[in-house]
């Protein structure tokens, strides 16, 4: 076997879990191959450069070997080798994604208590009351 449709390939060499997973990422454009957006169905061949794109990651691979057969992870890995490239982007991105904060975190609190919400319902009365115009150099009173 010389060639193989890239969504098997992709599905074999385990970059996706299913074969309509693998042609969806393929259709979206986030799979290249030799730098050219392809289709589901273009044949792949040994020496073939795949750049594709999993979330925040990618990766390039060159192609070693075609199987149709989806095996373990271990001969899955043998059908391709990523380029050094690829490699140093993807662990300097891990580095990034594990450096930088969880924006989530630094919410100190979540929804105002009751306490906060008649705490700020005073605050606009006092404004409304008075203090409003206090804090302005106009006045609307005549």
């Amino acid at each position: 076997m010389e060639k193989l449709r890239i969504d098997k390939w992709l599905w074999a060499a385990r970059f996706y879990k299913t074969r309509t997973l693998a042609s969806e990422e393929i259709d979206k454009g986030r799979v290249q191959v030799n730098g050219v957006a392809v289709k589901p169905a273009r044949e792949l061949k040994a020496g073939d450069s795949v750049q594709l794109r999993s979330g925040p990651v990618t990766r390039t691979v060159t192609v070693l070997g075609i199987s149709d057969k989806r095996g373990p992870a271990p001969v899955a890995a043998k059908l391709y080798q990523e380029t050094e490239d690829s490699v140093a982007q993807r662990l300097q991105a891990a580095e990034q994604r594990q450096l930088a904060p969880e924006p989530a975190l630094t919410l100190l609190q979540g929804r105002p208590t009751k306490r906060d919400r008649r705490d700020t319902e005073q605050a606009r009365e006092n404004l409304r009351d008075g203090e409003w115009n206090d804090r302005w150099s106009v006045s609307f009173d005549k």
